[in-house]
């Protein structure tokens, strides 16, 4: 499906759902594709674009401004925007844009020149190029709950002298909610939930095995599903059920925190998590902890795994933003560091 002019409908990333994924746990550093193939799609509504009308010069015979001209052919088109609008996410959500078609780095700065953020606060922060494809802006910090956040896109006067970013322009207009944060703590099998700085639960748990450790670091949650069917062989672990690596099951209460297949959620194989190594990179919770906690997490939540031999996982891999530094962040910048519209 495309829209008008040319732009196709964007991905709904973290959309929460009852579909089956099949997929595995933390097998690969990989996404499944820039956009994350997994989640269900929707296109977004392209607000109309007010044309611009160019200021006349105080001398008596002004001079005409040079238009620019792109080539013909098609426009570059954006594959998703995240978060969705009228969505309320969590603190550590970025706003991530993916393009079809690799970016130049020359036309980087001006693409994030037409990109207006307003919020309801001040807030300080930047965007950071993953690659030549997608673009991610966050605060320094996290954001602030309650703040509301405004960005509308206008790419349709971006160029790079090859072809045009987009033709219309887009919006985005989402809540930042309660700050809920989720730290997981491998060597003490326990996972600790807090709400505004408050704990509100305590659950035992169980993370990566020492062959298959999970991730360290912050990365905010991607989404949540129902059930998700998780085989080894979809993360390249094992594809021969013979080996004992292999596995091959419908698991319930399923929350997201990487494309590469980590999830927290409850196991049939590990049903009394806290005194073990119980996955494959995933955290393991127990039966009525998963669904309390799939319960009250949202998108863009922050989850910090520590005491994992692995290492953080990359800034690209889900939402693990936060996993950058500062000032790796603001190297992969055009416009550096600036503050919100007001």
């Amino acid at each position: 499906m495309r829209q008008p002019g040319g732009i196709r409908a964007l991905v709904a990333v973290g959309v929460v759902g009852w579909s089956l994924i099949i997929t595995g746990c933390a097998g690969s550093s990989s996404a499944p594709d820039a956009a994350g193939s997994s989640t269900t799609t929707s296109s977004m509504t392209a607000s109309a674009t007010a044309s611009a009308s160019a200021s006349a010069s105080a001398s008596s015979s002004p001079k005409k401004a040079k238009k620019k001209h792109y080539p013909t052919g098609p426009a570059m088109l954006l594959d998703s925007i995240a978060p969705l609008s009228d969505t309320t996410v969590g603190v550590a959500m970025p706003i991530s844009i993916v393009f079809t078609d690799p970016v130049k780095v020359s036309a980087r700065k001006q693409i994030e020149e037409h990109i207006k953020l307003t919020t309801s606060v001040p807030v300080s922060g930047a965007w950071h190029w993953f690659g030549t494809r997608r673009v991610d802006f966050r605060p320094r910090g996290f954001w602030k709950p309650g703040t509301t956040v405004s960005m509308v896109a206008s790419f349709n006067h971006v160029g790079d002298g090859h072809g045009r970013y987009g033709t219309h322009s887009y919006a985005r207009d989402f809540t930042i909610g309660a700050d809920v944060r989720t730290h997981v703590y491998v060597r003490q099998h326990k996972t600790v939930v807090t709400r505004n700085g408050t704990v509100v639960r305590t659950m035992s748990s169980d993370a990566g095995s020492p062959d298959y450790p999970s991730w360290d670091g912050t990365m905010a949650v991607v989404n949540k599903s129902r059930t998700v069917r998780m085989t080894s062989c979809s993360v390249g672990i094992a594809c021969d059920p013979s080996d004992p690596d292999y596995y091959d099951l419908v698991l319930p209460w399923d929350v997201r925190i990487t494309w590469s297949g980590t999830f927290l959620h409850y196991s049939t194989g590990d049903p009394y998590p806290g005194h073990s190594y119980g996955s494959h990179g995933c955290v393991h919770l127990s039966y009525s902890d998963a669904r309390w906690y799939y319960n009250l997490v949202k998108q863009g939540d922050p989850v910090t795994i520590t005491g994992s031999p692995r290492g953080k996982a990359a800034g690209d891999n889900g939402y693990a933003d936060y996993d950058v530094s500062w000032r790796e962040w603001l190297a992969g910048s055009g416009m550096k560091q600036f503050t919100t519209q007001v």
